[in-house]
């Protein structure tokens, strides 16, 4: 059964791609297609700028689809979040000018300049303040001081802020890439195994890439120490060496231990240690 799967247009798209990539999923098309061929897996694909995605899934218009959380609540999208991916985090932030006093502003009716009109008007709402919301269609940094008091704005790095004299005065959401699907699609028994098919391959590439196999050998007196100080999935594999000359221990462990680990593993008797890295953990 073919789902209709939707992708983000642009920068967006590299991770969301490596990600299907390792899952055995090869996009083919050139930079110009905005329907490339899949294989690997049954999807008919489409590519959509990003702020397009949750109202098309929300729709039925498509199965399944990649979309930051910033675009899901602006648009009000009825999806269902399959995933948190986590890639490319942004701040929605407000911001006025670098030498502005916002406390004094709060007093005053505030002209500002958003792409995000709905999440902006929750903010303004919140905050109790008079406001005018201008839409702006990118380049919103632009807008302060002659067109806007303030701008409502995506940042990942605030680079852009400092560098048009713009100041952050407060983060109004976070944001990064979420897999989604829509709400009868979800219902439906065959397209849903094979989304659940699906979720189970991008997990299995995300706990593959978060860690390492390492390898080693351990005499007999060392073998509890060894396996005591090993963080494995469930538990390591322990085998007998040839003419039983002490044990080889196997463990998927996460790369953010491995600084620590080796080091403890060597002064508790482990020797001929391999690390090496893993495609898929289930």
């Amino acid at each position: 059964m073919t789902l209709k799967l939707v992708l983000p247009k642009g920068r967006i798209s590299t991770k969301v791609l490596a990600l299907l990539s390792d899952c055995g999923i090869e996009l083919i098309g050139d930079d110009r297609n905005y329907r490339p061929n899949a294989y690997g897996f049954d999807l008919e694909v489409k590519l959509l700028k990003s702020q397009n995605i949750p109202s098309m899934v929300e729709l039925g218009q498509h199965d399944i689809g990649f979309a930051g959380i910033d675009w899901i609540q602006e648009r009000r999208c009825n999806v269902e979040i399959l995933k948190n991916l986590g890639y490319d985090p942004v701040r929605i932030v407000a911001c006025i000018p670098e030498d502005w006093d916002w406390e004094e502003m709060k007093k005053r009716k505030l002209i500002v300049a958003s792409e995000y009109k709905n999440i902006s008007a929750d903010y303004l709402d919140k905050l109790g303040l008079d406001y005018q919301l201008l839409r702006s269609y990118g380049a919103t940094e632009v807008f302060p001081p002659e067109d806007a008091d303030m701008i409502i704005d995506n940042t990942s790095t605030g680079t852009t802020i400092l560098a048009n004299r713009l100041k952050i005065v407060d983060t109004v959401m976070t944001s990064s890439t979420q897999f989604i699907a829509n709400s009868e699609t979800m219902k439906d028994p065959g397209k849903k195994r094979d989304i659940d098919d699906l979720l189970t391959l991008m997990q299995a590439v995300i706990n593959g890439r978060e860690r390492v196999l390492l390898e080693m050998n351990c005499g007999t007196d060392a073998i509890e120490t060894v396996v005591d100080l090993l963080p494995s999935m469930r538990y390591p594999t322990v085998s007998s060496l040839y003419q039983d000359k002490g044990f080889a221990v196997k463990a998927a462990v996460k790369k953010s231990q491995i600084r620590d680990l080796i080091p403890q593993l060597i002064q508790a008797g482990a020797t001929d240690i391999l690390e090496m890295p893993i495609r898929k953990a289930i």
